[in-house]
């Protein structure tokens, strides 16, 4: 490597942290001697390990251990908190919007040598009327968070207050989208809020309605047929409402209109209906699918252009394991990971010469948790339900939280959590740190948080 290569990773999630975090490795020396130099662009300074947003909503985790800091895992690369919002490749240059622009500062050109796509992928909202109004997300820390104080804050509106539409309204929770982010995200907060209601003399279990609106005939597709509708039947031997077939139609004034003419009032609604590729690729001169994701090779290098990879959500991989030709990876967490280690492990070998690899990982099946001791699982063909499963959940996740430092917190939190009791503390007033102080000081306090009003 002759000349100083000037790699950009854009996207810190899976596949942007483990990429550069293996380029780190392989490269080390040249960093050193500063032959090399790999920036990588992230809205956040740190890695959210999804799988635990659930649990971190339902405060069997801390949620600044449900992300990675990355100024501490990429010591040796250079971290930009911004966002690209266009990449012309043509001429090796990218567009960011960097945190100083909310003090004025212009977007800045970046130029580089290789480029490493990988922004992942955003919530697929729909135009349903009143979504944008009263939906809430659930892929980030932050949403998880919110949630959480949400579900509680809206026990305390109903153990308040004497009119029986408003009560109600608090006491029941929809959640639209029967994947992994729907189902575990409603499985750990109808347990959660089952304990909490031990704390309330005049809420019970019973009181609440909890609902799982799916379009498809089945929920959970990842873990099997047959463990779906294990699925189904626990979620409804837990008194949730699972309706299967059934779309969202409209949530405008609080109301949830469905496509089978249900109409449920309501203060909470998650929208976790599926996601799709960043807006950012639609910017760029690579080449996309018909699903707007990037087309790849398996060796992870973007079709017929030179020095693009791309790996995870935002990528086509051809899957060279699958049976049936065409076939593509899943847009999951499990290839992700691999994929960024052989993505970086290419870059090295391309800068240096060397032949690349081609990626290739067959499925290994997939572990849900559904609440407290309670999960399903199916791993290399063997099926899985309750305490086993869920123990199989936590030790995979565990395996594969980023760092020794994480696990270990996560670990100790799980042994505390087993000793003590949950907590059930509402904290949204966090959402709004200054309210207090604006209001003794003349001002006007800020409008309520989404959902709470």
């Amino acid at each position: 490597m002759k000349e100083r290569a000037r790699i950009l990773v854009v996207g810190g999630g899976y596949v942007g942290m483990y990429t550069a975090l293996r380029l780190q490795r392989r490269m080390k020396q040249e960093l050193r001697r500063g032959e090399a130099e790999i920036t990588v662009v992230t809205p956040d300074p740190y890695m959210t390990y999804q799988p635990f947003l659930p649990e971190a909503a339902a405060g069997a985790i801390s949620p600044r251990h449900v992300v990675v800091p990355l100024r501490r895992v990429l010591g040796q690369c250079r971290i930009v908190v911004g966002e690209a919002t266009a990449i012309d490749h043509a001429h090796r240059t990218a567009t960011l919007v960097t945190l100083a622009a909310e003090e004025g500062a212009l977007p800045e050109k970046v130029t580089y040598d290789e480029l490493v796509l990988a922004p992942g992928s955003v919530s697929r909202a729909l135009p349903v009327p009143g979504l944008a109004e009263h939906g809430i997300g659930f892929k980030t820390v932050e949403e998880a968070i919110g949630l959480r104080n949400h579900v509680l804050e809206q026990m305390d509106i109903a153990s308040s207050t004497r009119d029986p539409a408003v009560r109600d309204a608090a006491l029941t929770f929809i959640f639209v989208g029967g994947g992994y982010a729907g189902v575990e995200a409603l499985g750990e907060l109808e347990d959660m809020a089952r304990y909490a209601t031990r704390y309330y003399h005049n809420v019970e279990p019973d009181d609440m309605k909890w609902i799982l609106v799916e379009a498809s005939d089945r929920i959970l597709p990842e873990v099997g047929e047959e463990m779906g509708r294990y699925t189904v039947s626990e979620l409804r031997r837990r008194n949730v409402l699972v309706l299967l077939g059934t779309r969202l139609e409209s949530c405008a004034d609080r109301v949830a209109v469905l496509s089978d003419g249900q109409r449920f009032p309501t203060r909470t609604l998650v929208w976790t209906a599926g996601v799709k590729p960043h807006p950012l690729l639609a910017a760029t001169d690579l080449p996309l699918d018909g699903r707007g994701r990037l087309r790849c090779t398996a060796r992870l290098t973007v079709e017929g252009v030179d020095h693009a990879w791309a790996a995870g959500d935002a990528a086509a991989v051809p899957d060279v394991t699958a049976r049936e030709p065409g076939s593509l990876t899943a847009p999951n967490a499990q290839h992700a990971v691999r994929q960024a280690r052989v993505l970086g492990d290419n870059i090295a070998h391309s800068l240096r010469g060397e032949p690349l690899e081609t990626y290739g990982h067959r499925y290994a099946g997939s572990v849900a948790s559904l609440g407290l001791h309670k999960g399903v699982a199916q791993v290399y063909g063997r099926k899985l339900k309750g305490y086993p499963a869920w123990f199989m959940h936590r030790a995979y996740h565990l395996s594969r939280v980023p760092t020794l430092n994480r696990k270990a917190r996560v670990l100790a939190e799980w042994t505390l959590a087993g000793l003590f009791k949950r907590e059930i503390v509402s904290l949204g007033s966090l959402e709004h740190p200054r309210a207090e102080f604006e209001l003794a000081a003349g001002g006007k306090p800020p409008p309520n948080p989404k959902g709470s009003s």
